[in-house]
């Protein structure tokens, strides 16, 4: 699976030089010109790393980044803005960002910028939400301090929610992503939800739509 990149950046022409770039880098790319439009997309996936504007039409990119802070903290945020003053860059990065790029930039020194912010997730293997614990390298699982043990379907689908806390997902996309099918019989998704409830994982059914841990 391609890592994910959300790129938010009003200048349309910077947006998808940069968009096209990225995905000749091999990246999985959705661009955004506006903080409303980006907000929406956060609320349907967790990428893996934001390119966040700072001066946009609707707001700022530092507001975009303290959103991406407070729903998913172990996202990298990449900072690229015109505003290139040292108090900017100690601002951003105290805010939160992971780096900061200046513009005018090098489309090379942004891949691999991005490439260190990659390379930082794999080396944290474990996923962690709240009382769960599950390490995706050895597949074992803790809720509340006790080993629990999990099928290959359950161990995938809990793997999915931790990658994506705080997002609503419909049961089309789990029975695409974890079964690798978009229709069918949900039974056996909600199923899998219920055990993993009993065990303790904290998923919220939302009503018409599908699950939210």
């Amino acid at each position: 699976m391609k890592n994910s990149v959300f790129i938010l950046e009003d200048d349309e022409s910077i947006c998808s030089l940069v968009k096209v770039a990225l995905e000749m880098h091999g990246l999985e790319c959705s661009a955004f010109h506006t903080l409303a439009s980006f907000s929406e997309a956060l609320l349907q996936k967790q990428p893996d790393v934001t390119l966040l504007d700072i001066m946009l039409p609707d707001g700022s990119g530092l507001d975009a980044l303290a959103l991406v802070r407070k729903k998913f903290p172990a996202v990298s945020c990449i900072m690229l803005s015109a505003l290139s003053k040292e108090e900017d860059k100690v601002n951003g990065l105290n805010l939160g960002a992971d780096d900061y790029i200046s513009k005018p930039f090098s489309v090379l020194e942004l891949t691999a910028r991005i490439d260190v912010q990659l390379r930082k997730k794999k080396k944290q293997p474990v996923l962690t939400s709240g009382n769960v614990v599950l390490n995706t390298e050895t597949m074992k699982c803790e809720i509340n301090g006790e080993t629990v043990p999990l099928n290959k379907k359950e161990y995938e689908l809990l793997k999915y929610f931790l990658e994506n806390p705080n997002a609503v997902l419909t049961r089309e996309r789990l029975l695409t992503e974890v079964w690798g099918y978009d229709t069918g019989e949900t039974r056996t998704l909600d199923n899998h939800v219920a055990r993993l409830r009993k065990l303790g994982v904290k998923i919220e059914t939302v009503f018409g739509v599908g699950y939210k841990l």
